[in-house]
């Protein structure tokens, strides 16, 4: 089983930056992805980063160039620094990995970490 971590979460002002990190139980070599997802209030979860472990990110349309996903593989711990935030950012941050060291491929989340931006 792989568990999850998140912090970093807060308040902050329109136009500040957050960086919200995640740690996980196991190497982060041994994960075939990590993500960062968000849920704003009343609507469903959505992927907002993504990081394989082949390297390669992918981001939604509306965070490129304000969020970035990166990785610090000697703590097992992923990051999503976050830029030039808005109020609609506003939302339930969940770090997700997916693992299939243990059987089939599973996607493992951890508790989440709010994230609230004032106008």
């Amino acid at each position: 089983q792989v568990q999850l971590v998140e912090s970093g979460g807060g308040l902050v002002q329109a136009g500040g930056s957050l960086r919200l990190s995640c740690a996980a139980s196991i190497s982060i070599f041994r994960l075939n992805a990590m993500g960062w997802y968000r849920q704003p209030p009343g609507k469903q979860r959505e992927l907002v980063a993504a990081r394989t472990k082949g390297g390669s990110t992918n981001y939604v349309d509306y965070v490129k160039g304000r969020f970035t996903i990166s990785e610090d593989n000697a703590k097992n711990t992923v990051y999503l620094q976050m830029n030039s935030l808005k109020p609609e950012d506003t939302a339930g941050y969940y770090c997700a990995a997916d693992y299939d060291g243990l059987g089939p491929r599973l996607r493992y989340w951890g508790q989440g970490t709010q994230v609230t931006v004032s106008s």
